[in-house]
C-alpha cells in the first residue's frame, strides 16, 4: 500500500482510538462503509451503525447499509425517518440538505443519549469540501465529528482503501438521496419520489450503471456516462425508455447531452455557498 495511504489511515485510526463508544451516520456507500470498518477495526464492539430510512432512500442503498453492516460485523440500527414530515423539506429550498442532516444527527445524538454513546461520526471526505454541503452545517451544530476529513482523505483515498480491504463498496458510484434529483424549489412529493426510483431502476435493469433521472415535472432528464449516451438512442432501447417512463408517468424523456455529474443541480450554486468556518469539530467534553 502507497507510503501517504498508510500514514493518512494510520491517522484515521488514532482518531477513533481515544473514544469510549460511538455512532457511525451510516448509509452503506462507499465513504461510510469505510469509516465503520476502520472504526469497528480500531475500537470494536463500541462502534453503532445507524442508518435513517425513508421514502427518499433508494431501496439499493438499505440494502447495501443491511449487507455492509452485517459484512463488517457491526451493531447496526435501523431507524425509519420520513424526510417529508420535516417541516420546510418538501418544499425543496437551496438547504434542504441541512434539514435533512439536521434531522439524522437529531436522530444519532437520541439514540447517543438514550445508550451512552458518546461520539457521532460520518462521512464526509475532503473533496465534499469544495461542493455545495449545507448539511456540514447541521454537523457543526451537533459537533459531528469527520473522520476522513481530519485524516485528509480524498474520496479516491478512500476507495483505494477500500479495495485494499476487499469491501464490496470501492467502486461503487455516490447515491446520494432522491430528492437531489428535484431541482431546488420543485416541491418533493412521495408520488414524484417513486417516478425517480422506478425510472433509475428501469434503466440499470437495462445496464446502465450509472443514470440519474432529474425530475423536471412531466419530463424526465436523463444523465448517463457519456460512453454510453449513444446505446440510449439505438431504436430498441430508445422505445424501451420511451415507453416504460410513460408508463411510470412521466410525458417526456430528454438526454442530457453533457453527460452524468454528480451534483449537477448544483451547478450555479456553489459559487454562493457559505460554508462553516472550520469543519472538523473537536471532540465532545466528557461530562
Amino acid at each position: 500500500m502507497d507510503t501517504i495511504l498508510d500514514t493518512k489511515l494510520e491517522k484515521m485510526r488514532a482518531v477513533f482510538a481515544p473514544m469510549r463508544s460511538l455512532i457511525v451516520a451510516f448509509s452503506g456507500g462507499v465513504d461510510s462503509t469505510f469509516v465503520l470498518k476502520v472504526a469497528h477495526d480500531t475500537i470494536g464492539d463500541s462502534v453503532l451503525a445507524l442508518t435513517t430510512t425513508s421514502p427518499t432512500m433508494p431501496d439499493e442503498d438499505r440494502e447495501s447499509a443491511l449487507a455492509m453492516a452485517r459484512l463488517i460485523g457491526a451493531r447496526h440500527l435501523i431507524v425509519e425517518s420520513n424526510e417529508l414530515e420535516i417541516p420546510g423539506y418538501a418544499a425543496n429550498p437551496l438547504n434542504r440538505c441541512y434539514l435533512c442532516k439536521h434531522n439524522l444527527f437529531t436522530v444519532c445524538e437520541a439514540k447517543g443519549a438514550e445508550l451512552g454513546i458518546d461520539e457521532i461520526v460520518d462521512g464526509l471526505n475532503l473533496d465534499d469540501l469544495h461542493d455545495y454541503r449545507p448539511g456540514m452545517q447541521a454537523a457543526s451544530e451537533k459537533r459531528v465529528r469527520h473522520p476522513l476529513v481530519e485524516a485528509e482523505m480524498t474520496k479516491a483515498d478512500v476507495r483505494e482503501l477500500s479495495r485494499a480491504m476487499a469491501l464490496p463498496t470501492w467502486d461503487r458510484p455516490a447515491s446520494p438521496c432522491l430528492s437531489s434529483r428535484f431541482p431546488y424549489g420543485t416541491e418533493i412529493t412521495s408520488e414524484g419520489l417513486m417516478k425517480v426510483a422506478a425510472g433509475e431502476k428501469l434503466l440499470h435493469s437495462m445496464g446502465f450503471a450509472i443514470a440519474r433521472v432529474r425530475y423536471h415535472g412531466d419530463v424526465a432528464r436523463l444523465e448517463l456516462e457519456q460512453s454510453e449516451i449513444a446505446r440510449i438512442f439505438e431504436p430498441a432501447t430508445r422505445e424501451t425508455v420511451e415507453r416504460e417512463f410513460k408508463k411510470i408517468g412521466f410525458r417526456f424523456v430528454a438526454i442530457d447531452l453533457k453527460g452524468f455529474r454528480s451534483g449537477s443541480l448544483n451547478e450555479g450554486v456553489i459559487a454562493n455557498a457559505v460554508k462553516p468556518a472550520n469543519p472538523v469539530r473537536p471532540p465532545r467534553i466528557q461530562v
